[in-house]
């Protein structure tokens, strides 16, 4: 049976390499981010997989945006069954460099945008029996990083989300999962590197947390180059 997913924060990289995988595993994709141009053309390109994509324009920050967003998934592909919270925005500053606004922005697409999305997924899921939460970490969900606070901040809170939405949701048959990206992810235009995480190759660990039979369930996962210090 095919599932609907949304992805929330899709750009060049490793969002699309999610959508992407999603898709060929036939998967309805609903595409969340601000660059429609963007977003139509890899919806045209989902379209060709076993699955289907849906170009949702959606400023994170607004939560009726989001609201709307939802809806246009439900009205194309039905109920959702998988929600990646994948956004983050933030400046590389610290304590005594960062503006409120930056602060501010920082927690508005990070932890605010993952409370308002999975406040829309998890309903359909719970009245569908199941479903899958995972959130895109980072080295900095961790530990703190110097030099950008609001970062940090938000990664922390997200992974404190997870955390709370595992022990709440895992009993009703939602499997809630974080992703810790400990280590840059190769952008798309970058030749093959061992110093990067490929970004097709963690999306396949994405899809496995949503395949993951409940009695064996991730609740964190780390995934790093295996040249990588840590």
């Amino acid at each position: 049976m095919s599932r609907t997913a949304v992805i929330a924060g899709v750009g060049p990289g490793l969002g699309e390499s999610i959508a992407r995988r999603f898709a060929d595993e036939g998967c309805r994709v609903g595409l969340f981010a601000r660059s429609e141009s963007y977003l139509d053309d890899l919806a045209a390109d989902l379209d060709e997989t076993p699955g289907a994509g849906l170009t949702v324009p959606t400023d994170l920050t607004d939560p009726d945006e989001i609201a709307d967003g939802f809806a246009a998934v439900r009205e194309a592909f039905g109920p959702v069954d998988i929600l990646v919270n994948h956004a983050s925005a933030a400046s590389w500053d610290g304590l005594t460099d960062i503006s409120a606004e930056s602060f501010d922005r920082a927690l508005a697409v990070g932890p605010k945008a993952a409370l308002h999305c999975a406040q829309e997924a998890v309903p359909d899921m719970l009245d569908s029996g199941g479903g899958t939460v995972i959130f895109t970490g980072a080295t900095t969900s961790v530990r703190g990083r110097e030099g950008a606070v609001g970062f940090s901040a938000a990664k922390f809170a997200c992974r404190g989300m997870a955390e709370s939405m595992a022990r709440e949701l895992g009993p009703e048959g939602v499997h809630v999962a974080h992703v810790v990206l400990d280590g840059m992810i190769r952008p798309p235009d970058a030749e093959d590197d061992a110093d990067y995480l490929d970004p097709d190759a963690i999306a396949d660990s994405y899809w496995h947390l949503v395949e993951q039979d409940r009695s064996a369930w991730t609740l964190e996962l780390d995934l790093r180059p295996h040249v990588e210090d840590f």
